[in-house]
């Protein structure tokens, strides 16, 4: 077990240093000078110059990608263009709207979507299937910024029962925290349920068929049993892959959730960067979001140890 953790950690190093890479790019992929466009039409040469120097563009690619990447290991990323702060104190400000609501989310679509792919499957031609596989392809089908702005309106305008946007911080009471994120999470977790609900279900129908159920039920194991103790047990591989897959769509997602809800994570804190074109503060946060990503899928090859005997190490 010991070398396929190492193996799986050695796997993931020329992973992050691609994206290093990638991320780093960023500043050069952007068409023109990037010091003349963050400087605006109204700067002088000299501005443009001392922009170019803060940010180290009069130096050769290769001598700033090696400062760069020496800095980021001794937990420095850059210095904001526009408000002069350092990047790192701006991610921990803006990490906890997005911690809680990619938290809350996670929690709700686990919840709701594996018993109804369970059920479907169960139930597989019933309605009750055709309602579940209906929903996914609605969850699928529609964008997250669409269901947020109906759920705002319905909930919040219209009804009034849950606030329309804004974030609340844990540290002022559990109730108020979570009324601010229920709406986004829903808005945010809907496509990810429908994704796994769809696979669970598929997974289900597969295990299902298995000599072992009918042993089990020729047994006189009950029905709930069967489902969630032997079929569930057994099709966990491929939905938990899909568990750790999908933190992507919760990535890319709280950008857009963060947006319509007006909550103060690091979602925004990327908008606003993109939309000042403040380059240190988008090479940091998506360079973070890259990381967790890469942890997240590590942590599920690491899972595998858990589920499935058939790995060999």
């Amino acid at each position: 077990m010991f070398a396929y953790v190492v193996r799986r950690v050695l796997a993931t190093i020329p992973v992050m240093a691609i994206v290093a890479l990638f991320v780093f790019s960023l500043l050069y992929i952007a068409p023109g000078d990037p010091a003349a466009v963050i400087a605006g039409d109204q700067a002088t040469p000299e501005d443009v110059e001392r922009i170019r120097q803060s940010l180290g563009l009069d130096r050769p690619y290769l001598v700033r990608f090696g400062s760069w990447v020496f800095d980021i290991m001794r937990g420095d990323l850059g210095v904001s263009i526009f408000t002069n702060l350092p990047v790192v104190t701006m991610i921990k400000q803006r990490i906890e709207p997005t911690l809680s609501l990619m938290i809350v989310t996670l929690c709700l679509a686990v919840s709701i979507a594996v018993p109804m792919g369970v059920v479907a499957a169960w139930k597989v031609g019933t309605w009750i299937d055709r309602a579940v596989m209906g929903f996914a392809v609605l969850g699928f089908s529609v964008p997250v910024f669409v269901v947020g702005y109906l759920l705002a309106y319905i909930f919040a305008l219209e009804l009034d029962w849950l606030p329309v946007q804004g974030y609340t911080s844990f540290s002022q009471g559990f109730v108020p925290w979570i009324e601010n994120l229920i709406l986004p999470a829903v808005a945010l977790g809907s496509v990810y349920i429908a994704l796994i609900a769809r696979i669970t279900r598929a997974t289900m129908l597969e295990v299902l068929q298995q000599d072992y159920i009918r042993t089990a039920r020729a047994k006189g194991a009950g029905q709930t049993s069967i489902l969630f103790l032997h079929a569930l047990k057994n099709a966990a591989v491929p939905i938990v892959t899909v568990i750790g897959i999908g933190i992507a769509l919760l990535i890319g997602g709280a950008v857009v959730t963060e947006s319509v809800f007006a909550i103060p994570g690091l979602g925004r804190l990327t908008v606003d960067a993109i939309l000042r074109r403040d380059y240190p503060v988008i090479q940091g946060v998506v360079l973070l979001f890259s990381f967790v990503y890469v942890l997240v899928n590590l942590a599920i090859d690491l899972l595998y140890t858990l589920f499935d005997p058939r790995i060999r190490y």
